[in-house]
This record gives C-alpha cells, structure tokens and sequence, in this order.
C-alpha cells in the first residue's frame, strides 16, 4: 500500500519532505502574503533540504512567476489544500469535536499551531514507524514543540490494522473526531482506500468530520491534461507513485458507502480563488473534500 523502502528504511518520504519545504518557503513571505504561516516546518527539514532553502529563497520571484501558470501550481495548491484542513479543522473545534486523528502524519504540525484551540483534545498521529519515530525525535530535540496530547500511533499496514493500532493507543470509538487524511489517498490503492474508510465508519462518531485530498485520475479539463497526467506518473522517480484516483463527480457516493455527506469540495478555481495569493494557482486535477458524519 505504501513504497517497500518506507516500510524497511529511515529514508524521510521524499513528499513529505517537499510539503514541508513549501510550509517553510512560505515563511520567508511578509505574513499578509501567506496561504499558510507554519513556524514549525523548518524542524522538520532534512540537512539536503535545508541546503535548497536559500537557492529557492533567491529564486521566489521566479518561483511565483511560474505559479501564475497551473502548470507551476503544485506548491500553490499544497498550501491551499493545508489551508482547506486547517479551517475544516478549527470550525470542528469550535463545533465540539473530541479528539483529532491525522492519518499519515508526516510532518504535520497542526498539534502544535493550534494547540490553544485543540485545549485538552488528544490528537493522533499514525504513520509508519520509522516516519513516526524521526518526527518524535526532532519533536523531542526542540522546546518549541511544548504539547503533551499527541499520541504517536505507529503502524506497519502490512501486518496490522488500523482498528487495532488505534484501540491499543487508547482512541476513543464513537467519539466526534475530526480526521485529516492530507497526502495519502493519491499513493495509496482501492482496497487500502475502502479499508481504511471502512475502519473510519466503524471508530467516528456522529458529529465526526474527514478532510482529504484526492486526485481526479484524469488530468483535469482541457488541452493539458496529458501533461498533467504525466506529472502525475513522474512522482514514482521519488519512490512515491500516484496509484489512485477519482473524480469530483463521485466523492459524494463513495463517502457516502462510510457515512459521511461531502459538505465542502474545492477543486483548483475554488482554492485558488479562497486562498491563493500574489496571483498564483493552484494546479488543476487535484482536489479538496470535507465531509461530515
């Protein structure tokens, strides 16, 4: 369901790697300018990617002249796709959810910039154990990161369910949960997507929210689309192939089959319009779905 080599290696994930990078770029930006403000991103960031902070720093105004065109919107539509979670997020707060599940966490740090709203809300991280391990060292190394209601869920999908890892971690079954589900389902296969909203039906409770991305598995509207579709393809150099897609068109009854009605879909006009900045876009054929149980 995953790359062999994340399973079996402390290789950080090359994508995870790339997002974080973005959330740390933006930071250099006057904060008026940015889709996301993360002072945590730059932890996260390997001795290499810190290395192509300051060439990418004095390449910004290239850098964002390219994102005026879709075709240079990928890091436009990551922070836009935060940005879309973090909102859902905060308006599950303020509805009362109880606890907060980040289903491969990566190197999210939305326990630690919202850690006044999320109050005494325990928040689970689950990802693979060699991930999980290097971001709880990093977390450990730095005072910054002063929270105590993450729960670290370490997870080898091949031998173990999700159910159970979350059971053992002490999750709390038919709580009202929000579930972030950012950067995964595009590399995983239909059977680990079926799977795992199965798993969701069974643990979330009424008042539950999930938030993921998703990509349209057609390249999106118009000329471009083949080259979108290979861009797609050319993510599998770094280990980390796109295996998974559907269009917009039927989010609605496939959440539907796990209980939960899409409240909010932002496609590429709609993020770019909320959220973008500078006149960048957001690149087309990947999207963002909220949806409520």
């Amino acid at each position: 369901m995953l790359p062999r080599e994340l399973h079996e290696s402390n290789r950080p994930s090359t994508t995870a790697q790339a997002v974080a990078l973005y959330r740390a770029l933006e930071l250099r930006r006057p904060a008026a300018q940015r889709i996301v403000t993360d002072p945590f991103a730059p932890f996260f960031l390997t001795a290499g990617t810190r290395a192509a902070m300051r060439p990418l720093g004095w390449a910004t105004p290239l850098r964002d002249l390219a994102a005026k065109h879709e075709l240079g919107g990928l890091a436009t539509y990551v922070l836009c796709r935060h940005r879309f979670i973090d909102e859902h997020l905060l308006q599950a707060i303020d509805r009362d959810v109880r606890q907060v599940l980040i289903l491969g966490a990566g190197y999210d740090s939305r326990a630690y910039r919202f850690a006044a709203q999320l109050g005494d809300r325990p928040v689970y991280e689950v990802d693979l154990p060699p991930l999980s391990r290097r971001k709880a060292s990093i977390v450990a190394a730095h005072d910054e990161f002063a929270v105590n209601s993450v729960v670290r869920v370490e997870i080898d999908f091949r031998t173990q369910t999700l159910a159970d890892r979350l059971a053992a971690a002490g999750f709390a079954t038919g709580r009202p949960t929000f579930v972030v589900w950012e950067g995964v389902v595009p590399y995983l296969d239909s059977d680990a997507v079926e799977a795992t909203l199965r798993t969701l039906a069974d643990v979330c409770g009424a008042g539950s929210a999930l938030a993921l991305d998703l990509w349209d598995a057609t390249g999106g509207p118009g000329p471009l689309a083949p080259v979108r579709r290979l861009g797609a393809r050319a993510i599998a150099l770094v280990g980390e192939p796109v295996t998974y897609g559907v269009v917009p068109a039927a989010v609605s009854d496939l959440l539907a089959e796990y209980g939960f009605a899409v409240i909010d879909l932002a496609d590429a006009s709609a993020l770019t319009r909320r959220f973008a900045t500078l006149g960048r876009q957001s690149v087309e054929s990947l999207y963002v779905v909220a949806a409520s149980r």
